[in-house]
Protein backbone atom coordinates (compact mmCIF):
# COMPACT_ATOMS: atom_id res chain seq x y z
CA UNK A 1 0.00 0.00 0.00
CA UNK A 2 0.98 3.61 -0.51
CA UNK A 3 0.27 6.11 2.24
CA UNK A 4 0.45 9.81 1.48
CA UNK A 5 0.71 12.14 4.42
CA UNK A 6 1.75 15.71 5.07
CA UNK A 7 4.63 16.62 7.32
CA UNK A 8 6.07 19.95 8.49
CA UNK A 9 9.74 20.68 7.97
CA UNK A 10 10.81 22.76 10.95
CA UNK A 11 13.98 24.12 9.33
CA UNK A 12 11.91 25.66 6.52
CA UNK A 13 9.56 27.62 8.77
CA UNK A 14 7.36 24.52 9.16
CA UNK A 15 6.66 24.33 5.45
CA UNK A 16 4.39 21.42 4.63
CA UNK A 17 5.68 18.65 2.39
CA UNK A 18 4.24 15.32 1.28
CA UNK A 19 5.60 11.94 2.30
CA UNK A 20 4.97 9.02 -0.06
CA UNK A 21 5.24 5.86 2.05
CA UNK A 22 5.27 2.25 0.86
CA UNK A 23 4.23 -0.59 3.18
CA UNK A 24 3.81 -4.22 2.09
CA UNK A 25 0.16 -5.21 1.78
CA UNK A 26 0.70 -8.51 3.56
CA UNK A 27 2.52 -7.14 6.58
CA UNK A 28 2.19 -9.65 9.41
CA UNK A 29 1.35 -8.83 13.01
CA UNK A 30 4.46 -7.96 14.98
CA UNK A 31 6.55 -7.85 11.78
CA UNK A 32 9.04 -5.03 11.69
CA UNK A 33 10.66 -3.50 8.63
CA UNK A 34 13.85 -1.76 7.65
CA UNK A 35 13.41 1.74 6.22
CA UNK A 36 14.66 3.09 2.89
CA UNK A 37 14.46 6.89 2.94
CA UNK A 38 14.34 8.38 -0.55
CA UNK A 39 14.22 11.80 -2.18
CA UNK A 40 11.65 12.94 -4.79
CA UNK A 41 8.99 10.70 -3.28
CA UNK A 42 6.41 11.71 -5.90
CA UNK A 43 8.52 10.01 -8.60
CA UNK A 44 8.79 6.62 -6.89
CA UNK A 45 5.48 4.80 -7.23
CA UNK A 46 2.87 6.08 -9.68
CA UNK A 47 3.21 7.62 -13.14
CA UNK A 48 0.36 10.04 -12.45
CA UNK A 49 2.33 11.58 -9.56
CA UNK A 50 5.70 11.75 -11.32
CA UNK A 51 7.03 15.07 -12.58
CA UNK A 52 7.59 13.83 -16.14
CA UNK A 53 4.85 11.19 -16.27
CA UNK A 54 7.04 8.16 -15.58
CA UNK A 55 7.83 6.78 -12.11
CA UNK A 56 10.34 4.28 -10.79
CA UNK A 57 7.48 1.81 -10.38
CA UNK A 58 8.76 0.79 -6.96
CA UNK A 59 5.37 -0.27 -5.60
CA UNK A 60 4.93 -2.83 -8.36
CA UNK A 61 8.54 -3.95 -8.02
CA UNK A 62 8.45 -4.35 -4.22
CA UNK A 63 5.04 -6.05 -4.38
CA UNK A 64 6.64 -8.80 -6.49
CA UNK A 65 9.20 -9.44 -3.75
CA UNK A 66 8.87 -10.38 -0.12
CA UNK A 67 9.95 -6.94 1.05
CA UNK A 68 11.72 -6.57 4.35
CA UNK A 69 11.84 -2.77 3.92
CA UNK A 70 9.33 0.03 3.81
CA UNK A 71 10.05 3.15 1.73
CA UNK A 72 9.66 6.73 2.93
CA UNK A 73 9.82 9.16 0.00
CA UNK A 74 10.15 12.88 0.72
CA UNK A 75 8.62 15.06 -1.98
CA UNK A 76 10.78 17.92 -3.20
CA UNK A 77 10.07 21.63 -3.22
CA UNK A 78 8.65 22.36 -6.68
CA UNK A 79 9.14 26.16 -6.58
CA UNK A 80 11.81 27.56 -8.89
CA UNK A 81 15.25 26.15 -8.11
CA UNK A 82 14.45 25.36 -4.45
CA UNK A 83 14.66 21.63 -5.10
CA UNK A 84 18.33 22.15 -5.99
CA UNK A 85 18.88 24.23 -2.85
CA UNK A 86 17.26 21.72 -0.52
CA UNK A 87 18.79 18.66 -2.17
CA UNK A 88 22.39 19.90 -2.26
CA UNK A 89 24.83 19.93 0.66
CA UNK A 90 26.95 22.53 -1.17
CA UNK A 91 26.24 25.89 -2.76
CA UNK A 92 27.16 26.30 -6.43
CA UNK A 93 26.43 28.22 -9.60
CA UNK A 94 24.70 26.60 -12.56
CA UNK A 95 24.38 28.41 -15.91
CA UNK A 96 20.76 27.32 -16.29
CA UNK A 97 19.54 27.75 -12.70
CA UNK A 98 21.81 30.48 -11.41
CA UNK A 99 23.13 30.60 -7.86
CA UNK A 100 22.07 27.63 -5.72
CA UNK A 101 22.20 28.34 -1.98
CA UNK A 102 22.50 24.93 -0.39
CA UNK A 103 20.55 23.75 2.64
CA UNK A 104 21.04 20.02 2.09
CA UNK A 105 23.17 19.56 5.21
CA UNK A 106 20.43 21.12 7.31
CA UNK A 107 17.82 18.95 5.60
CA UNK A 108 19.86 15.85 6.38
CA UNK A 109 20.03 16.82 10.03
CA UNK A 110 16.24 17.21 9.98
CA UNK A 111 15.86 13.74 8.44
CA UNK A 112 18.04 12.25 11.18
CA UNK A 113 16.76 14.28 14.13
CA UNK A 114 13.06 14.63 13.30
CA UNK A 115 11.84 12.53 10.35
CA UNK A 116 13.48 9.26 11.37
CA UNK A 117 12.25 9.39 14.99
CA UNK A 118 8.75 10.20 13.71
CA UNK A 119 8.74 7.23 11.31
CA UNK A 120 10.20 4.90 13.95
CA UNK A 121 7.49 5.92 16.42
CA UNK A 122 4.54 5.67 14.02
CA UNK A 123 5.42 2.61 11.93
CA UNK A 124 6.72 -0.92 12.72
CA UNK A 125 10.36 -0.28 11.88
CA UNK A 126 13.72 -1.79 12.65
CA UNK A 127 15.36 1.46 13.68
CA UNK A 128 18.99 0.36 13.94
CA UNK A 129 21.71 1.39 11.49
CA UNK A 130 21.80 -2.04 9.81
CA UNK A 131 18.20 -1.62 8.65
CA UNK A 132 18.31 2.07 7.68
CA UNK A 133 19.08 3.11 4.08
CA UNK A 134 19.08 6.26 1.97
CA UNK A 135 18.52 6.66 -1.78
CA UNK A 136 17.77 8.98 -4.65
CA UNK A 137 18.59 10.07 -8.18
CA UNK A 138 20.13 13.20 -9.66
CA UNK A 139 20.08 15.79 -6.83
CA UNK A 140 18.61 13.06 -4.65
CA UNK A 141 21.50 10.86 -5.75
CA UNK A 142 23.94 13.52 -4.57
CA UNK A 143 22.14 13.62 -1.22
CA UNK A 144 22.21 9.83 -0.94
CA UNK A 145 25.93 9.73 -1.74
CA UNK A 146 26.57 12.44 0.84
CA UNK A 147 24.38 10.78 3.45
CA UNK A 148 25.69 7.24 3.06
CA UNK A 149 29.28 8.42 3.53
CA UNK A 150 29.12 11.41 5.86
CA UNK A 151 26.31 9.90 7.95
CA UNK A 152 27.23 6.23 7.65
CA UNK A 153 26.71 5.90 11.41
CA UNK A 154 22.98 6.26 10.64
CA UNK A 155 22.65 4.72 7.16
CA UNK A 156 24.20 1.35 6.32
CA UNK A 157 23.11 1.37 2.67
CA UNK A 158 23.05 4.07 0.02
CA UNK A 159 21.80 4.08 -3.54
CA UNK A 160 23.00 7.01 -5.59
CA UNK A 161 21.67 6.90 -9.15
CA UNK A 162 23.09 9.48 -11.57
CA UNK A 163 24.21 11.79 -8.75
CA UNK A 164 24.42 15.46 -9.70
CA UNK A 165 28.04 16.21 -8.75
CA UNK A 166 29.14 18.40 -11.68
CA UNK A 167 29.67 21.61 -9.68
CA UNK A 168 30.30 20.13 -6.23
CA UNK A 169 32.80 17.32 -6.78
CA UNK A 170 35.66 19.02 -4.87
CA UNK A 171 33.55 19.77 -1.79
CA UNK A 172 32.03 16.28 -1.80
CA UNK A 173 35.43 14.62 -2.21
CA UNK A 174 36.85 16.66 0.65
CA UNK A 175 34.04 15.61 2.98
CA UNK A 176 34.17 11.94 1.94
CA UNK A 177 37.95 11.77 2.43
CA UNK A 178 37.57 13.23 5.92
CA UNK A 179 34.54 11.15 6.89
CA UNK A 180 34.73 8.16 9.21
CA UNK A 181 32.87 5.65 7.03
CA UNK A 182 31.62 2.66 8.97
CA UNK A 183 33.23 -0.44 7.45
CA UNK A 184 29.94 -2.32 6.92
CA UNK A 185 28.50 0.45 4.69
CA UNK A 186 27.35 -0.59 1.19
CA UNK A 187 26.83 1.92 -1.63
CA UNK A 188 25.33 1.50 -5.09
CA UNK A 189 26.55 4.16 -7.57
CA UNK A 190 25.39 4.30 -11.19
CA UNK A 191 25.13 6.47 -14.29
CA UNK A 192 24.13 6.16 -17.93
CA UNK A 193 26.12 6.74 -21.12
CA UNK A 194 23.36 8.91 -22.61
CA UNK A 195 22.94 11.27 -19.64
CA UNK A 196 25.12 13.95 -21.17
CA UNK A 197 25.20 15.44 -24.67
CA UNK A 198 28.77 14.74 -25.76
CA UNK A 199 31.55 12.21 -25.41
CA UNK A 200 33.70 14.82 -23.72
CA UNK A 201 31.05 15.48 -21.09
CA UNK A 202 30.71 11.74 -20.48
CA UNK A 203 34.47 11.44 -20.02
CA UNK A 204 34.46 14.31 -17.51
CA UNK A 205 31.52 12.85 -15.56
CA UNK A 206 33.22 9.45 -15.51
CA UNK A 207 36.42 11.02 -14.16
CA UNK A 208 34.44 12.70 -11.38
CA UNK A 209 32.68 9.48 -10.40
CA UNK A 210 35.93 7.50 -10.49
CA UNK A 211 37.46 10.04 -8.11
CA UNK A 212 34.51 9.46 -5.78
CA UNK A 213 34.99 5.71 -6.19
CA UNK A 214 38.68 5.93 -5.24
CA UNK A 215 37.80 7.93 -2.13
CA UNK A 216 35.35 5.24 -0.98
CA UNK A 217 37.17 2.04 -1.96
CA UNK A 218 38.62 -0.02 0.89
CA UNK A 219 36.40 1.91 3.32
CA UNK A 220 33.00 0.57 2.23
CA UNK A 221 31.49 -1.88 -0.24
CA UNK A 222 30.91 -0.02 -3.49
CA UNK A 223 28.91 -1.30 -6.46
CA UNK A 224 29.47 1.00 -9.46
CA UNK A 225 27.72 0.66 -12.81
CA UNK A 226 27.77 2.39 -16.18
CA UNK A 227 24.60 1.55 -18.11
CA UNK A 228 24.94 1.83 -21.92
CA UNK A 229 22.22 4.01 -23.49
CA UNK A 230 20.60 4.94 -20.16
CA UNK A 231 19.41 8.54 -20.00
CA UNK A 232 18.96 10.84 -17.02
CA UNK A 233 15.36 9.81 -16.41
CA UNK A 234 12.96 7.87 -14.23
CA UNK A 235 12.42 5.38 -17.06
CA UNK A 236 16.14 4.51 -16.92
CA UNK A 237 16.32 4.39 -13.12
CA UNK A 238 13.26 2.14 -13.11
CA UNK A 239 15.34 -0.51 -14.90
CA UNK A 240 18.00 -0.58 -12.18
CA UNK A 241 15.78 -1.64 -9.27
CA UNK A 242 16.49 -5.36 -9.55
CA UNK A 243 20.25 -4.66 -9.49
CA UNK A 244 20.51 -2.45 -6.41
CA UNK A 245 17.84 -4.47 -4.60
CA UNK A 246 20.06 -7.56 -4.88
CA UNK A 247 23.48 -5.94 -4.45
CA UNK A 248 22.48 -4.03 -1.33
CA UNK A 249 20.66 -7.10 0.06
CA UNK A 250 17.26 -5.48 0.52
CA UNK A 251 15.80 -8.99 0.44
CA UNK A 252 17.57 -9.96 3.67
CA UNK A 253 16.85 -9.16 7.29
Amino acid sequence: MIIKEEIEISIYDHAKRNLHIYLPDNLKDNERLGVLYMFDGHNLFFDEDATYGTSWGLKEFFDQKKPTYMIVGLECNHEGNLRLCEFSPYSFYDPNWGRVEASGKELFNWIIDELKPYIDQKYPTLSDRKHTAIGGSSMGGLMALYGSTIHSDIFSKGLALSPYIYHVEKQLLHDIKNARIVKETAIYLSYGSKEVHSKGALVNYTKQLLAIQRAILDRAKLYMHLYPNHTHSESAWHQESRVWYKELAFDKR
